[in-house]
C-alpha cells in the first residue's frame, strides 16, 4: 500500500480512509424528522486546490482540517513521488507541505491519480513546471473522461503535452522545463477544472497569463480557487463577464490554511431535514463561503424550506410537504444527485437543467440517476443535459452506485426518508472518495 510521509505512527495511507464495508447496505426508514447538527469533513475542492498550492508556495505550509478521504490521498501521494516534503497528521487533522517556489524536486517520475478528477485536471499544468518528463493516468474510468480541452490550453501556453495512447484521453505524458506563458484560450464547458489548473500554476510561467474562457460550467468553482491563491499571495484579474482572466509573475507565500466544511457534503442532510420536515444545522459553513454547492440551500427554500444561513453555519427546516421545482444546477451540479433523490417526495414534478457536462464525471450522472430512479419505480425523462422526475412511491430495489460516491450519498437519503424499506446500496464503500464516515454519520441521526 502506497503511503504518504508523516508523523510516525500517523502516516495517511488508504487503508486509513477506506475501512470495512458490505458489498451492500440497506438504508432503513429515518421513520421521524430529524433534528440534528452535524458536523462534515473539510471539503474536497478546496482541499485539494489548498494543497497544490502549498506545494508551489515558498516555504511550509500548514493545511488544517483538511478532508482525509481517496481524492487528497492521491494528490498527497503525486506529491509525494514528485520529491515534495509532505507531512500528513490525521489525528491532529492537519497536512505540512514544504513548498519550493514553483520548484518540482523530481523528474521522470509517474503520477497515478486514481479516479479523481480535480487531481487529473490541477497536476499537469503544474507539472510542466518541473524537469519532467511526467506521465499522469488514472483508473479506467479516468481514461473516459475528456483531457482535451486542458491539453489545447497548455499547448497554447507553450507546455510541452502529449497523449500517450489515444487522443484526446489519459494518459498523458508532461515535458516539462517550463510553462512559457502569454495568453491562450480554453474551452471550459466540460469542466472548470481546466480553468483552475491552468490559473494556479500560472504564477511561475515564464510570461504573465492570460485566459479567454468560453464556456462557464461549474463556474464557482473557479472562485473558489481564486480565493486559495488569493490565501496564499496570488491575485487573479478577472474582466467583468468572467470570460477572461489574467495572472501576473510572482511567487505564492507559505501559509496557514483552514480548510471549511464540504458544502456538497452538507447537502444530503440538509436534504434529508427537507424531505423528513426536520431540521439540521451545519456549523462552519456560512454566508461567506465560496462553494458554489451551498446554493442548494436556495433550492431547498424555493421547495418550501426554511432556510437560516449565518455567519457561521447554515441551517434547513423542512416543510409538511416539499413542492418540485424547475432549477439550472449548472453552476453546482455536485447536488444535483442530491435533489434528484429527493424529488420522488415532492407534491409536483422537478426539472434538472443544464447538467451536461456531469455525463464525463465519475460516471455518466445523468443516465445513473435516470437509471436508478427507474429501478425504484419513479416516472423520470432523461434528454442531453437535464432530467424530469415525476413524484411517486419507492419500491424496494438495489441501487447500483457505478462506483460513484454521490450516487451512495444521496440515494441513502431517499432510503432513510421512505415509509418503508426500499433502497439498499450496492458498493457503499465508494463514499470513502469524498466522505469515508458518511454512513456513521447517518447512523448517528437515528
Amino acid at each position: 500500500m502506497s503511503r504518504v510521509e508523516g508523523v510516525p505512527g500517523r502516516d495517511f495511507t488508504l487503508d486509513d480512509v477506506r475501512g470495512e464495508f458490505p458489498e451492500t447496505l440497506e438504508i432503513g426508514p429515518l421513520g421521524r424528522p430529524v433534528d440534528a447538527e452535524v458536523t462534515v469533513p473539510g471539503s474536497k475542492s478546496v482541499t485539494n486546490r489548498a494543497l497544490l498550492v502549498a506545494a508551489l508556495a515558498d516555504g511550509v505550509s500548514t493545511i488544517k482540517n483538511p478532508l482525509f478521504s481517496d481524492d487528497p490521498y492521491y494528490l498527497l501521494e503525486s506529491l509525494a513521488r514528485l520529491g515534495f516534503d509532505v507531512r500528513a497528521d490525521m489525528q491532529a487533522g492537519e497536512v505540512r507541505v514544504a513548498g519550493l517556489a514553483g520548484g518540482i524536486p523530481r523528474g521522470g517520475v509517474g503520477v497515478f491519480v486514481g479516479n479523481a478528477g480535480t487531481v487529473a485536471r490541477f497536476l499537469p499544468p503544474a507539472l510542466a513546471l518541473g524537469p519532467g518528463p511526467y506521465t499522469v493516468d488514472g483508473v479506467p474510468r479516468m481514461r473516459e473522461r475528456p483531457i482535451k480541452d486542458l491539453v489545447d490550453a497548455m499547448r497554447g501556453l507553450g507546455a510541452g503535452v502529449e497523449y500517450a495512447d489515444k487522443d484526446g484521453r489519459f494518459p498523458i505524458v508532461v515535458r516539462g522545463g517550463g510553462l512559457p506563458g502569454g495568453r491562450t484560450v480554453v474551452r471550459a464547458g466540460g469542466s472548470s477544472q481546466f480553468v483552475s489548473g491552468l490559473i494556479m500554476a500560472a504564477p511561475y510561467a515564464e510570461h504573465a497569463v492570460t485566459l479567454d474562457v468560453e464556456g462557464r460550467e461549474s463556474w464557482p468553482y473557479v472562485g473558489v480557487t481564486a480565493g486559495v491563491m488569493r490565501h496564499f499571495g496570488v491575485e487573479v484579474e478577472a474582466d467583468g463577464g468572467f470570460g477572461r482572466l489574467s495572472v501576473a509573475r510572482g511567487p505564492y507565500r507559505a501559509r496557514r490554511f483552514e480548510v471549511e466544511p464540504d458544502a456538497s457534503a452538507a447537502s444530503y442532510f440538509l436534504a434529508l431535514a427537507a424531505v423528513t420536515g426536520g431540521r439540521v444545522r451545519v456549523p462552519g459553513l456560512g454566508s461567506g463561503s465560496s462553494q458554489g454547492d451551498l446554493h442548494f440551500a436556495d433550492v431547498l427554500e424555493k421547495m418550501g424550506c426554511d432556510v437560516d444561513l449565518g455567519d457561521d453555519h447554515v441551517g434547513v427546516r423542512g416543510p409538511e410537504r416539499l413542492r418540485g421545482v424547475e432549477v439550472d444546477m449548472g453552476a453546482f451540479s455536485d447536488t444535483m444527485m442530491t435533489l434528484a433523490a429527493i424529488a420522488p417526495f415532492a407534491s409536483s414534478p422537478t426539472t434538472i437543467t443544464n447538467i451536461g457536462h456531469t455525463r464525463h464525471q465519475e460516471t455518466d450522472r445523468i443516465s445513473a440517476v435516470a437509471t436508478e430512479l427507474a429501478r425504484l419505480g419513479v416516472g423520470v425523462e432523461e434528454w442531453r443535459d437535464g432530467l424530469r422526475i415525476t413524484p411517486g412511491p419507492l419500491r424496494p430495489a438495489v441501487v447500483e452506485t457505478y462506483g460513484d460516491h454521490r450516487m451512495a450519498m444521496a440515494f441513502a437519503v431517499a432510503g432513510l426518508a421512505a415509509p418503508a424499506p426500499a433502497v439498499t446500496i450496492g458498493d457503499p464503500g465508494c463514499v470513502t472518495k469524498t466522505f469515508p464516515g458518511y454512513f456513521r454519520v447517518l447512523d448517528g441521526l437515528r
